[in-house]
C-alpha cells in the first residue's frame, strides 16, 4: 500500500498534489496488474457475463428494427414530451408557476436535495433525465417477439444503464457535490479518488465498494452478542445454544436454520433488533446453525451433505441434549428451502421429530424466481460450472455483485456519490457490515441448487429431486407451518413463496410483512416500523389471498409467537447451554462465523 493511501491531501498545495498524483499513478498501475492477474486466475469468469448481456441486446435491436414504424412513433412521443418540458422550463424561467412534466417515483431517493426542485436548471435536468430513462425502459419493455428470458435480461440491464446515467452520479451535474467541491476547494474529489483506488486495490482491480466502516464492528463484541455456547460442530456447521434469560422455558426447543449464502448473525445484529435475543426472551431454548465458510477442501459437499450434516445433525444433537423427542424449526431463505427438503426427507423416513416449521422468505417453487432468474440459464450455468470446477467453490464476491445489482441505486450508486464524489467515509452500519461479510459456496452443492431447483424447478415435482437416496415429495409435509414473506422482496418474491401454501398438507398460516427480504424479517416489535397482513384462508392465487387479508400495525414477530406457543409445550426449568450433557466447545458466536473472505 502506498504511503499516501488514506492520508488527507490538500487540493490547494501544488507540491503535495503533484506527489499525490504520482503516487496515485503508481497505485493505479499496480491495480491494473492485479486486475490482469486476477482475470488470468479466474479464466475471465464474470458475473454478470458481458457476452450474455450483448446477445440479449442484439436480439432486442433486431426485433426493434423489424418494426421501424413503432420505433418512429415512440420517438415522436419522446419529442413531444421534450417539447412540453422546454415549454414549461421557459415559463418557469419567466417566473410562472408550472406543474412538472414528470416526477421521480415516491421511493426514488436520488433527487431529495432541494436544489432539484427549487433551481430551474437542475429541475429541468432532472426531468429531462427521467423522460429519457422512462422512455428507454418503455421502448425496450414493449419490443415484441422476445422470449421471456431475453426480455427479462433486456429490461434488467436497461435499468442498470439508465440508473448509471443519472445526473446524480456525476460531479458536474449533482448540485450537492458541486457545492461541497466549492466549499472544500476540491478536497472531496481528491479524497474520493483515494477511496476509489482503495476499493479497487481491495478487489484486485475489480471495484469492491466499501459500504460501511468494517473496523467499527467485531463479532461477539458489538454484533452477534447474544450470550451462549457452541455445543456441537462438524465439517459444515457449528451448533449454537443461547443462554436462557427466563427462569422457565418452553418444553419444545427451537432450532433456526439460516442461509449459508450469508451468515446467521443477520438475526443477531444488535440487542435491539436481534430476533435470537427476542426469541430467548420469549422463553424459547434457542439453537442456531452457524455454517462454515467453505474453501476448496469442501468442494465435493453436496446438497445432501448440507441436509445430513446441517439440520438433521442439529436435530440429533438438540433432541439428545434436551431429552425432548420433538422440536420446532425455523428456516430462513435458502435455509428454508433446505428445511423443506429435510421435512420431506424425514416424512419419507417416518421421522416425526419436527413439531412445527416456520419459513422466513423461503422459496420451494422456482417458477418465478424474480430478478435472480436473469442470472440463471443453461449458458450462464455452464460458465459457472466451468469456473467452479477450477476453484472448487463460488466466491462470495460474485453473489454479492448479483445482489447489489438488484438494488443498484441503494447498494452501488448511493455509495459512489458518498464515497467517491463527496469524499466521505462510509457510515458504520451493522446491516451493511453483515452484507459485506460474504461466504463461499461449494461447487457440488451450488450446482444442484441452481440447476435442479432454480432452472428446472424440480423440487415441486414429486420425486423430482433425490437426496441421500430418498425421492422428495413436499406434499408429504404434514407439520403445522407458518410462512412469512415480505411484500417488497427482490430475492424471494412473495407471490412465489406463497406457492408453498398449496403444497404442504398440514395446517398452513401465511403472513406477509411490509418492506423487503431483510428489513421485513428483522423487524422487532419495539421499533413499530412495518405493518403485516394476515388471512386465515389460503386460496390458490396470492392476489386473492391479499385482497381478503387484514392489515395489522407493528411487527409480525408477536403474531408468530402467539402461533408457535401452541406448539411449544408446557414450561420447564431453563436449560443452560449443553444441558449438562455435553461440554461446550467455545462461546458464541463461535469460530466458523469469524472466517472472512478478506
Amino acid at each position: 500500500m502506498d504511503d499516501t493511501a488514506g492520508k488527507p491531501i490538500s487540493a490547494t498545495d501544488p507540491d503535495e498534489m503533484s506527489k499525490a498524483m504520482t503516487a496515485y499513478a503508481e497505485r493505479s498501475q499496480r491495480i491494473i496488474n492485479a486486475f490482469y492477474e486476477r482475470q488470468a486466475k479466474d479464466g475471465g469468469f464474470q458475473i454478470p457475463d458481458p457476452a450474455v448481456i450483448g446477445k440479449a441486446f442484439l436480439d432486442v435491436g433486431a426485433k426493434m428494427m423489424a418494426d421501424p414504424a413503432k420505433l418512429m412513433e415512440a420517438q415522436a412521443q419522446l419529442f413531444q414530451s421534450y417539447a412540453k418540458l422546454w415549454e414549461t422550463a421557459a415559463k418557469r424561467m419567466s417566473g410562472e408557476e408550472v406543474e412538472p412534466v414528470v416526477s421521480p417515483a415516491k421511493d426514488d431517493r436520488r433527487f431529495k436535495d432541494k436544489a432539484w426542485e427549487e433551481e430551474a436548471l437542475y429541475d429541468t435536468m432532472k426531468q429531462s433525465y427521467l423522460l429519457s430513462a422512462n422512455w428507454i425502459q418503455q421502448v425496450v419493455g414493449s419490443v415484441e417477439g422476445l422470449d421471456d428470458k431475453t426480455r427479462e435480461k433486456a429490461e434488467f440491464y436497461t435499468r442498470q444503464v439508465v440508473n448509471a446515467m443519472a445526473p446524480t452520479n456525476f460531479a458536474a451535474t449533482n448540485p450537492k457535490v458541486l457545492q461541497h467541491t466549492i466549499d472544500s476547494k476540491g478536497e472531496n474529489l481528491v479524497k474520493g479518488l483515494d477511496h476509489l483506488l482503495r476499493d479497487l486495490e481491495a478487489g484486485e482491480g475489480q471495484l469492491r465498494i466499501s459500504m460501511t466502516d468494517a473496523d467499527a464492528f467485531t463479532l461477539g463484541e458489538n454484533v452477534a452478542t447474544s450470550p451462549g455456547k457452541v455445543v456441537f460442530q462438524n465439517d459444515l456447521m457449528q451448533l449454537l445454544q443461547y443462554t436462557p434469560s427466563t427462569e422457565k422455558v418452553a418444553k419444545t426447543p427451537l432450532l433456526i436454520v439460516p442461509p449459508w449464502i450469508n451468515k446467521f448473525y443477520i438475526l443477531d445484529l444488535q440487542p435491539k433488533n436481534s430476533f435470537i435475543k427476542w426469541a430467548v426472551d420469549q422463553g424459547h431454548t434457542v439453537f442456531v446453525i452457524s455454517w462454515v465458510n467453505p474453501d476448496e477442501t469442501l468442494s465435493d459437499k453436496r446438497f445432501d451433505d448440507y441436509m445430513l450434516e446441517g439440520p438433521l445433525a442439529a436435530i440429533d444433537a438438540v433432541t439428545e441434549m434436551t431429552g425432548e423427542k420433538k422440536i420446532n424449526v425455523i428456516g430462513y431463505c435458502i435455509g428454508g428451502t433446505l428445511t423443506a427438503c429435510t421435512l420431506a426427507y424425514m416424512s419419507a423416513k417416518g421421522d416425526d421429530r419436527v413439531k412445527s416449521a416456520t419459513f422466513f422468505t423461503s422459496m420451494v417453487d422456482f417458477k418465478d424466481p424474480g430478478e435472480l432468474g436473469v442470472f440463471i440459464d443453461d449458458e450462464q450455468l455452464e460458465n459457472l460450472d466451468e469456473y467452479m470446477s477450477k476453484t472448487g467453490y463460488l466466491d462470495g464476491k460474485h453473489m454479492s455483485q448479483v445482489f447489489n445489482l438488484m438494488r443498484d441505486n441503494d447498494l452501488i450508486w448511493s455509495f459512489v456519490v458518498n464515497n467517491y464524489l463527496m469524499g466521505r467515509e462510509p457510515f458504520a452500519f451493522d446491516l451493511l457490515y453483515w452484507n459485506a461479510d460474504n461466504t463461499r459456496m461449494p461447487a457440488m452443492m451450488h450446482s444442484l441448487y441452481l440447476r435442479q431447483m432454480y432452472l428446472e424447478n424440480k423440487l415441486i415435482e414429486p420425486g423430482g429431486i433425490t437426496l441421500d437416496g430418498v425421492a422428495l415429495d413436499l406434499r408429504n409435509i404434514s407439520v403445522p407451518t407458518y410462512i412469512v414473506s415480505t411484500k417488497e422482496d427482490h430475492i424471494a418474491p412473495w407471490k412465489s413463496t406463497y406457492a408453498a401454501t398449496q403444497l404442504y398438507k398440514g395446517n398452513v398460516r401465511f403472513v406477509l410483512s411490509a418492506s423487503g427480504h431483510i428489513a421485513g424479517i428483522v423487524n422487532p416489535p419495539a421499533a413499530n416500523k412495518y405493518c403485516y397482513w394476515t388471512n386465515t384462508k389460503t386460496p390458490a392465487e396470492p392476489d386473492a389471498w391479499f385482497a381478503a387479508a387484514r392489515q395489522h400495525d407493528g411487527s409480525w414477530w408477536n403474531d408468530w409467537q402467539k402461533w408457535v406457543k401452541k406448539h411449544a409445550g408446557t414450561q420447564v426449568d431453563a436449560r443452560d447451554p449443553g444441558c449438562g450433557k455435553v461440554k461446550p466447545l467455545e462461546d458464541t458466536p463461535g469460530s466458523y462465523v469469524k472466517v472472512r473472505l478478506s
